[in-house]
Parts: C-alpha cells; sequence; structure tokens
C-alpha cells in the first residue's frame, strides 16, 4: 500500500499493473515493431473498464480523478510507453469537453469515450505552433448556424485512430484575450481529412498524423463551451490537468527500464560474479531508484493538487509544470542508464531497455517542452517571492542597505 494514494487510486493502481502483465507488456515489442495500433488492448481496456476512468460517473465514466487517471497510465506505461500514450491521449482530448463543453456536448461524447466505443484527440500543435501555443493560423470562421474551419494540424497523437477531435482555431484575430475558439470535430465530417502519418522514434504503436481542413463545416452546436473566444482558456486548462498524465507515462517507462536492469545485473557474470555486486553498479541502481521514486511522489502530489482544485491553495498549474519537468527528465536519464547497464546488449532491439530508451525521449518534448515547463515554474516562483518581501530587512541590498544588521551596529548591539 501506497500512503500516497487514495483508496481508490490503490484500487485502479492494482487493476492496472495486473492489466500490464497480462496484456501489455507481452505484446508491446510486437506493435512497437509493427509500428500499428494495438487495438485488441484498446478492447481489453474498454472491457475492464479503463477507458472512463477520470470521466464523471454521471457522463458514463467512473468518476475518478486526475490521481486516479495517473496511476493507470504509469502503470501501463510500466508495461509499454506507446500503449500508456494511447490509453492517457484519450483524457487529453477528452478534457476540454469536461472543463469547458456544453451539458448537451457532455452528454452526446463523454458517454461513448467512457465505454471505449469512441476514441478522441486534441488538436492544439501547428507547424509553426508547438511551444507558442497562442500562436495558431487554423481559422474557425462561424458564419450563423455554421463553423468552417480551414487549416493544418501537426503532430496529432491517437489521429486516424480517433472518432472524435478537439480543435483550437483562430475565431477573432482582432481580439487579444479572446482569439481562440474549440471546436469539436468527428470523423467523416466534409472537408476534415487525416494527413501523413509520422515515422517515429517511440512510441510507436499509436499513430502521430496531421489533420487537414478544406472548407470544414460543421454546425455550431460544435463551439466548444457553446461560446466563442474561450478555446485558450480551455486548452490551458486541459494542459494542466493533463500534464500529470505524461510525467506519469515517464515514471511508468522508468520503473519499467529500472526492474530490467535490476533482473539484468543480478543475472550478468563478469569476473566470476553478478555484476550487480560491483559498487559502481550499486551506485547507479540506488540513484535510478531514488529519482523514480521522487518522480513518482511529485507526480501524485500535482495530481492531488489539481483534484482538490484552486479553492485547497497553492498553485496546480506550477506543481503540474514541475513534475513533468522534473519526471520526464527522470525517464531519460534512468532508462539511458538501464541501457548502460546492459551493456552492448542493451544497444540491441532483443532486449527491452532501448524502447524505453526512445519511449521517453518525447515525453520531454509534448504537452509542453521542459524549457517551457521550467519557464512556468519560474514564473509562479518570481508571483510567489513577492510574499517574501519581509526577508529584505535581514540581508543587504543593493537599494536597502540600512538592514537591521546595520541597524544593530550602528546602534552599538553588534
Amino acid at each position: 500500500m501506497d500512503p500516497s494514494l487514495t483508496p481508490s487510486a490503490q484500487t485502479w493502481k492494482e487493476k492496472a499493473r495486473e492489466f500490464s502483465e497480462r496484456f501489455v507488456r507481452p505484446v508491446a515489442a510486437k506493435y512497437d515493431r509493427l509500428q500499428e495500433y494495438p487495438w485488441e488492448v484498446k478492447s481489453k481496456l474498454a472491457e475492464h473498464g479503463f477507458m472512463g476512468v477520470w470521466i464523471p460517473k454521471e457522463y458514463g465514466g467512473q468518476g475518478g480523478g486526475v490521481l486516479d487517471l495517473c496511476v493507470v497510465v504509469e502503470e501501463i506505461a510500466r508495461g509499454c510507453g506507446g500503449m500508456g500514450v494511447m490509453y492517457a491521449v484519450n483524457a487529453l482530448g477528452s478534457f476540454p469537453i469536461i472543463l469547458g463543453g456544453t451539458e448537451a456536448q457532455k452528454r452526446k461524447y463523454l458517454p461513448e469515450i467512457a465505454a471505449g466505443r469512441k476514441l478522441i484527440a486534441f488538436g492544439l500543435s501547428e507547424r509553426g505552433a508547438g511551444s507558442d501555443a497562442g500562436g495558431l493560423s487554423t481559422r474557425a470562421v462561424v458564419d450563423g448556424g455554421t463553423i468552417t474551419v480551414d487549416g493544418d494540424k501537426k503532430w496529432t497523437t491517437n489521429g486516424g485512430a480517433a472518432d472524435v477531435y478537439t480543435v483550437f482555431a483562430v475565431s477573432d484575430p482582432e481580439s487579444r484575450s479572446r482569439r481562440i475558439s474549440g471546436v469539436i470535430v468527428e470523423k467523416g465530417d466534409p472537408g476534415f481529412e487525416i494527413g501523413r502519418a509520422e515515422d517515429k522514434m517511440g512510441i510507436r504503436c499509436v499513430p502521430v498524423v496531421e489533420l487537414h481542413f478544406r472548407g470544414c463545416k460543421v454546425s455550431t452546436d460544435r463551439l466548444l463551451g457553446g461560446e466563442r473566444g474561450y478555446g485558450f482558456k480551455h486548452a490551458m486548462m486541459t494542459l494542466d490537468c493533463a500534464r500529470p498524465g505524461v510525467a506519469a507515462q515517464a515514471v511508468g517507462l522508468a520503473q519499467g527500464a529500472l526492474e530490467y536492469a535490476l533482473v539484468y545485473t543480478q543475472n550478468r557474470q563478469q569476473f566470476g560474479q553478478p555484476i550487480s555486486s560491483f559498487q559502481m553498479v550499486q551506485q547507479m541502481l540506488a540513484d535510478m531508484a531514488t529519482r523514480v521514486e521522487a518522480a513518482r511522489q511529485l507526480v501524485y502530489a500535482a495530481a492531488r493538487a489539481l483534484d482538490a482544485g484552486p479553492s485547497a491553495g497553492g498553485n496546480p498549474t506550477k506543481l503540474a509544470a514541475q513534475a513533468k519537468l522534473f519526471a520526464t527528465d527522470v525517464a531519460m536519464e534512468v532508462t539511458t542508464n538501464a541501457v548502460q547497464l546492459l551493456g552492448g546488449y542493451g544497444y540491441m532491439r532483443d532486449y527491452p531497455v532501448e524502447k524505453y530508451m526512445r519511449d521517453a525521449k518525447i515525453t520531454q518534448i509534448y504537452e509542453g517542452t521542459n524549457q517551457v515547463q521550467r519557464l512556468v515554474v519560474a514564473r509562479a516562483l518570481l508571483k510567489e517571492a513577492m510574499g517574501l518581501d519581509g526577508l529584505k530587512a535581514y540581508m543587504p541590498l543593493p537599494d536597502h542597505p540600512n538592514t537591521a544588521l546595520d541597524r544593530d551596529r550602528a546602534a552599538g548591539r553588534a
């Protein structure tokens, strides 16, 4: 039992670990090699009730929170990082509807996603708008009862496999604060096409594609939230909730690679003894395990903060960014060290750790690069520092030379 988990999260974690061992790990290498969507695993996820973990019960889901989602993602990614994101991206795509959709939109789409009958994707990034999420060029023109979408989206995870897409586009180019709107697009809508699929280094079992909108017309009941101009807000709220999921994917990848390294080093003989008996190897294993656990607890803390909401105090946005940047950096470090511990074998596709390393790299990039996450954290820290002005009296500063120590010296008390 992990005392940092709620009873609900503990139950989901145990169920997900059993599921991952039975249905994910045995086919991970196959789908990585074939670069095909693991439909059989998706069907099993739906059959076992995982597809609606984060969706409220009134819309057919399990009513879980971000923490419940994170522990499931972690355990699936422990077996296969690609299948971890294949699962988690349905939360990314549906969070805009959960957080900002109308009641009619929630009742139309969420039960289908919760049951696993439909998959959903998130269309934000473009060729010229990655880290600059506000710099979109795709347009959504509202005219009477119709929305016309024109433009292209890049790097859409789950694209092609998904039936529903939450797409963000410019609806009012003259506005500064309400420039972007969210639009729900469905597979088969006229003018909507799936473009080229990317040939990726890792997470190869889940498609990442371009989306093309050529005069794609949908009715205004597809306008997210029923009102123009709130798309950027909905997208940022979504990323806050989804970033701990990416961090959880990273923790699962790191844990999986660590476990393979532990097994290998205890069985690999050199100089007449297992290499796990060498102090340098033990140091590497100890550091890997410590960093994985630190990342795990930070992810859980961020997820709990998001579940508690802003009224509980603290800064969930900062915690989500910290969890994402730290856990994904740890995943890259730990998976790389796992390859190192396996030596030449670690570099070969016959052994699973090189896949963990390939899958880990993207976690430092998508849903906000780690460089951007550091900016988010730094800005939050500097804002919080405004409450520390009282400390100026206790340290010499260029603009505050008369510190308490100076005054004591002048009075002969120091």
